[in-house]
């Protein structure tokens, strides 16, 4: 019965989906932000946002269609200070109204990662209690969310659709096929800060231990997770698929 109705949900998100590629094919950034969070999924939509370095011109176009669209923030408890720093600047700066800071569960790292040292050992049991398994909470009662990644950043993006289906949730990716130029043109037309972090060397960041500068000329996200074949932290998977490595009891 559950398998069922999982199959159900999941052919309706598709559903769904098929019908908003047909209808917003070829839009992008702002011409497709504003008929999902206004028309699409009024009030059913949110943005899960890392304050990254290439983080303020998305969360700038989404608060100028809706400042009040909740924003999800995973604070893994490994960020580095100058991200939470830059996340309050951002939201000071655009006047975004409903960030949500979520963490994990206190009883799920003393459970899985009770030291605070499992990156150390295992990346993906790390990333999956300390971010995908909060975001799945904090997803609950969303039908649909944006995320932020590119083509241009590559290991694995290079395909990335503007709409597509996660589960029961419908993901928009608004940037898909903006590029590096036209990312840092709206940098420059808006005024936007940038993390304080880039300037030396840090394109991609994550969590603190798991983030390293990247070697002029290489992948922006090769300082993520350097020296492994990990490439994602898993919030882009099937959530069967990065939930995988917890096991049972969480």
């Amino acid at each position: 019965m559950q398998a069922t109705a999982i199959k159900a949900v999941h052919t309706e998100a598709d559903s769904r989906a098929a019908a908003l590629v047909a209808r917003y094919a070829g839009l992008d950034g702002m011409s497709v932000l504003e008929p999902m969070v206004h028309r699409e999924f009024p009030r059913r939509i949110g943005l899960v946002s890392s304050f990254g370095t290439e983080s303020a011109v998305l969360l700038a176009l989404v608060a100028e269609v809706d400042p009040s669209v909740p924003v999800i923030f995973l604070d893994t408890g490994k960020l580095f200070g100058e991200t939470r720093r830059y996340r309050d600047q951002l939201v000071t700066r655009l006047g975004l109204a409903e960030v949500r800071i979520i963490s994990p569960l206190p009883r799920d790292l003393a459970t899985v990662d009770p030291n605070g040292t499992l990156w150390q050992s295992n990346h993906d049991r790390c990333c999956a209690v300390r971010k995908v398994l909060p975001l799945a909470r904090a997803l609950s009662g969303f039908d649909a969310w944006i995320s932020g990644r590119k083509r241009f950043q590559g290991a694995g993006r290079s395909t990335v659709p503007t709409i597509e289906v996660e589960g029961e949730h419908i993901k928009i990716n608004p940037l898909a096929t903006w590029s590096k130029e036209r990312l840092d043109e709206e940098f420059a037309r808006r005024d936007l800060p940038r993390h304080p972090l880039e300037a030396d060397g840090f394109l991609s960041i994550g969590c603190m231990p798991c983030t390293a500068r990247v070697a002029p000329g290489a992948d922006s996200r090769s300082g993520r997770w350097a020296g492994s074949t990990k490439t994602e932290c898993g919030i882009h998977q099937p959530l069967d698929q990065a939930l995988a490595s917890l096991g049972e009891g969480i």
